[in-house]
């Protein structure tokens, strides 16, 4: 039994590395031109059927497919219905591994991961070397299934085993149990249906009839299974996502549940219909069951995805409003684009810059909402992964917006002829933008440094907190006021900014003082000691711009 187990999972990891690099392989040649795919699809359901089966066949993981909508449902690039969408043709997709397996390809598969071996590390061309990828891994997938179906041969000799799998093709419920479970563990739908196709490709003698260790009938509820099992990856990449890909995630587990139910409802009718579609057995021609069986699961794989597809297709938005009513509730996010920027009074310089002047406010507001994110994740605030996603978020819009912003003040100057006051103005609100986009850089910075304390078990000491502490108050009370002036034309909130930059240069040069002599005298590690150093930079930048910002405002009253 040890060597069975060792062989299997030696077997396994085989087929899954040999899955992986051909993907990696297919996903290199086809460059970044899925996930620009995956982004672009309309709100046709069957358009996104279509692109979801096909992202999945070239990516070989249908895992993969739903991580990346996911990703995309959470930064609003999509909306659930046609997330749904793709997560139908994914599970379309995935299905053609198992037509793969059913050939009989297991003969040749050394000289193929040869022949690939040779593409992949001697070609010279990207392409060839991503075609050598490819083939290299196809082989490796078919050399992992022999090793698989060598190993297991000796289960069919196994009475116990036998009656175990009879009694399994009498509770398709059990089935879908083990299917399930299996694929959870392992990760991939297409790997634990390649090792069922092994395990019931196997030959068990009945009296003087060949018949398959598994038959189609107790395959099925296994498959059935795995499908269910392989919607764990999305649930588990949704964790820390905005409430849509969450109700994504579900939809696709929903989907295969559903999807299972009616299958076993109507199973006899449904393995019925596998036969009439796929190779029989041929006794006179000397082919069993053993050989045709590989060909059967992997045409009820493909039918089960097809015809559910075709049965969930005219109800995207119900499986949607579904999904909506397991996981209430609006999700809290920033607005994306412009908000005040109006091409059409370009022309009017005085109110264009007022426009402009509006949009770099609402960058503060967007900037001030990270700065305290990222506080929160240096303070030790739980949901650390989805504090980065918000602070990430902010500074991504920051970005968009400065360009936005740049853009639309260059046409301002292009389109007018401005007047002393006004030049001042427009190269103030320049330099205020880069100095608002540059604070959610340094935002940034402060959350990965609180991410990486986190992960990396690095601990200030108390007087360390004490200062960080005291240093994030004075910037906070900077950045406060420095929007203050910038939003409200607040001259004293401008002028007191300009005071706390005077008491921020001193209690740095405090704090720096203070972190040498604990570096000194061994208080503090030397992770702790970077982590610390970085933390002040930051800060320091921060309080740097908030007293720009403050100058740029006090110089417009003049």
């Amino acid at each position: 039994m040890r060597e069975i187990i060792f062989g299997v999972a030696g077997g396994l990891a085989l087929f899954i590395y040999g899955m992986n690099l051909m993907g990696e392989g297919l996903k290199k040649t086809a460059g970044d031109r899925m996930r620009s795919i995956l982004a672009s699809v309309t709100r046709n359901p069957l358009m996104g059927i279509g692109v979801g089966a096909l992202a999945t066949a070239i990516i070989q993981s249908s895992s993969a497919t739903m991580v990346m909508t996911i990703g995309f449902v959470n930064a609003r690039l999509m909306t659930l219905t046609q997330a749904i969408g793709i997560i139908i043709g994914a599970n379309i997709g995935t299905t053609i591994t198992a037509q793969l397996i059913a050939f009989k390809i297991g003969d040749i598969a050394y000289p193929i991961a040869a022949a690939g071996f040779i593409l992949f590390f001697f070609g010279r061309r990207k392409q060839l070397k991503y075609l050598g990828q490819v083939v290299f891994g196809f082989g490796i997938l078919f050399i992992g299934l022999n090793t698989m179906s060598q190993v297991l041969k000796p289960l069919a000799n196994n009475p116990l085993f036998i009656r175990w799998m009879t009694q399994l093709g009498k509770n398709r419920f059990l089935g879908v149990l083990i299917g399930t479970v299996m694929t959870m563990v392992v990760q991939s739908s297409s790997a634990t249906i390649g090792v069922l196709q092994s395990l019931a490709s196997q030959a068990v003698m009945d009296g003087e009839t060949v018949r398959a260790l598994i038959p189609l009938t107790a395959a099925v509820p296994v498959l059935l299974g795995d499908n269910i099992g392989t919607t764990i990856t999305g649930i588990l990449a949704s964790i820390g996502s905005n409430r849509t890909a969450k109700r994504a995630a579900l939809s696709h587990s929903l989907f295969n549940i559903f999807g299972t139910v009616v299958c076993l409802l109507v199973f006899p009718l449904f393995v019925a219909f596998v036969y009439q579609i796929s190779p029989r057995p041929q006794p006179a021609l000397g082919i069993t069951e053993v050989h045709v069986i590989k060909r059967q699961i992997a045409n009820a794989h493909t039918f089960f995805n097809v015809l559910n597809a075709l049965l969930w297709l005219p109800f995207t938005g119900l499986l949607a409003s579904i999904a909506t009513r397991f996981i209430p509730g609006e999700d809290k996010y920033l607005e994306r684009g412009v908000k005040y920027l109006d091409d059409h009074i370009l022309g009017n310089a005085e109110m264009a810059l007022d426009l402009a002047g509006k949009e770099i406010g609402r960058m503060g507001e967007i900037a001030w909402g990270i700065f305290q994110e990222a506080e929160k994740m240096f303070n030790g605030h739980n949901q650390l992964q989805a504090k980065m996603g918000a602070v990430q978020e902010g500074e991504e819009i920051l970005d968009e917006l400065q360009d936005a912003i740049i853009h639309y003040l260059s046409m301002i100057v292009s389109r007018n002829s401005l007047t002393d006051r006004q030049s001042d103005l427009l190269t103030n609100l320049l330099h205020v933008t880069s100095d608002i986009e540059r604070i959610g850089d340094h935002c940034i910075n402060i959350a990965e440094e609180a991410l990486y304390s986190k992960e990396e078990g690095v601990n200030f000491s108390s007087q360390a907190k004490e200062e960080l502490g005291n240093v994030f108050r004075h910037t906070s009370e900077m950045l406060f006021n420095s929007l203050q002036a910038l939003l409200k034309s607040d001259f004293k909130a401008a002028e007191r900014v300009l005071e706390l930059e005077a008491d921020m240069d001193k209690l740095e040069e405090q704090c720096r003082k203070s972190h040498m002599e604990r570096l000194n005298d061994g208080i503090c590690n030397p992770k702790s000691a970077v982590c610390f150093t970085e933390l002040m930079k930051n800060l320091e930048r921060i309080a740097d711009h908030c007293n720009n910002i403050a100058e740029a405002v006090l110089s417009s009253r003049h």
